[in-house]
């Protein structure tokens, strides 16, 4: 019998609304705090600040809404900006005098990976944090472990 793990992942949407930027994060927060991670708080939180700023600002159509994903997988975090606009983000150098443009550089500055997934319609900004795996996802919760064999599996017509 094989062992398999599965990660957590929990996803909130968000209307298109100042709000939302503090919402996200506070459901960050508490997600991060429910799976056990308790370091790079401050990482995630600007993470999302900034991205689902992004979202509002860049790619949420008036009178529609963002999604806000995150997955936990050990000692990797997955945050996930879904909206659907098209326009793409650009990783640029803000003018030293600029008040704007800055947000996707932080967001590369301390995330550990960065990346767009393009989608019919809209995209997925998505950053990964390598969390510290000595203060992971609590083994109660995680991972919930799945035990599968191959015999016993059916759908439900009965094949």
């Amino acid at each position: 019998m094989r062992r398999y793990t599965v990660p957590l992942s929990r996803q909130r949407r968000f209307p298109r609304a100042r709000r939302s930027v503090p919402a996200a994060r506070g459901f960050a927060l508490e997600t991060l705090t429910d799976w056990g991670y308790r370091d790079r708080h401050d990482d995630v939180l600007i993470c999302v600040s900034e991205l689902a700023t992004n979202a509002l600002l860049h790619g949420v159509p008036p009178g529609r809404q963002f999604s806000l994903t995150l997955v936990g997988d050990g000692p990797l975090l997955r945050i996930e900006v879904r909206d659907s606009g098209s326009g793409l983000p650009e990783v640029a150098e803000a003018a030293a005098d600029a008040c704007r443009g800055r947000g996707l550089s932080i967001v590369t500055a301390v995330a550990d990976g960065f990346g767009v997934t393009v989608h019919e319609p809209g995209k997925t900004v998505w950053t990964v944090l390598e969390m510290d795996p000595r203060v992971g996802v609590p083994a109660t919760e995680t991972a919930h472990t799945i035990r599968l064999d191959a015999g016993a599996l059916q759908d439900s017509s009965g094949r």
